[in-house]
């Protein structure tokens, strides 16, 4: 799901990396009531979140939800898994999303097992596509789209290809040119057998400039862990001559790609 970089970068910003977003709560639980109510989810459902990072947003759908059935929080990073709460609820899976694909759940234990083909009714995954390789999403989306069972769901929540973030321009250059584009991973949905949805939902964030600088520094987006410390560096005073006010305002959106699976499992 990630390579060394990318993965590297997630097990050095685990133990901080709720700090970068949870001061702004109105945001979590907006994407989080986004992605449950895109997902039509019940507590009858047995949900999956693929790439669930610490779990900001399984723990508030958890909330909202209430499954009967634990929510498989699956994520390649140990650091990551080790911040979920201990709840019985959440039930943690050492897995990249190829590995989920391919029907093997990573390390074995408590944290890795196969997941049944058909088994699931919903299928999350939140800014995480991008660290699928791009000749690896077809079957990768077609591997989680056998895990769902009928009228099950597959909700792929990713940047669109042009963002209005205050970054650096090398950082913007290097975003646009990695991004995948939405209409393609529908394109995925599609040959992998689902009705596909694609929506866009957008939330006005305002965040303090020294925050955001500090995020910046701490690499918060994984595209940033593709920067040394002197270019960070260079970027945030880039950042900052640009930027003058005190509090940053910008819209944050995001596409919403739902597939869904019709009729009867084969």
């Amino acid at each position: 799901m990630a390579g060394p970089e990318t993965s590297a970068h997630y097990e050095r910003l685990a133990g901080s990396y709720d700090q970068n977003w949870t001061y702004n709560d109105a945001f979590l639980d907006w994407m989080a009531e986004e992605m449950a109510d895109a997902l039509d989810l019940t507590s009858r459902d047995r949900i999956a979140d693929v790439g669930c990072g610490t779990g900001l947003y399984t723990r508030r759908v958890l909330d909202r939800v209430r499954p009967t059935a634990p929510i498989l929080c699956v994520d390649p990073s140990e650091a990551m898994l080790s911040q979920l709460p201990a709840d019985p609820a959440l039930r943690p899976i050492h897995a990249s999303a190829e590995q989920l694909a391919k029907g093997t759940g990573g390390h074995s234990g408590e944290h890795g097992a196969a997941i049944p083909r058909g088994s699931l009714d919903a299928i999350a995954i939140k800014e995480a596509i991008h660290h699928v390789a791009a000749d690896d999403r077809p079957p990768v989306i077609a591997g989680l789209t056998d895990l769902l069972g009928p009228d099950g769901r597959l909700l792929i929540v990713m940047l669109p290809t042009r963002i209005a973030y205050p970054l650096f321009d090398a950082a913007i250059r290097r975003f646009e040119e990695l991004q995948p584009d939405p209409e393609d991973i529908a394109a995925h949905m599609r040959a992998a057998g689902l009705t596909v949805n694609l929506s866009y939902r957008d939330f006005p964030l305002e965040i303090p400039k020294d925050r955001y600088l500090g995020m910046v520094r701490n690499r918060y987006m994984s595209l940033l862990a593709m920067f040394d410390d002197d270019e960070i560096r260079d970027g945030v005073a880039e950042i900052d001559a640009r930027h003058p006010e005190p509090v940053f305002s910008f819209p944050d959106r995001f596409a919403f790609v739902l597939g869904t699976r019709r009729g009867a499992v084969t």
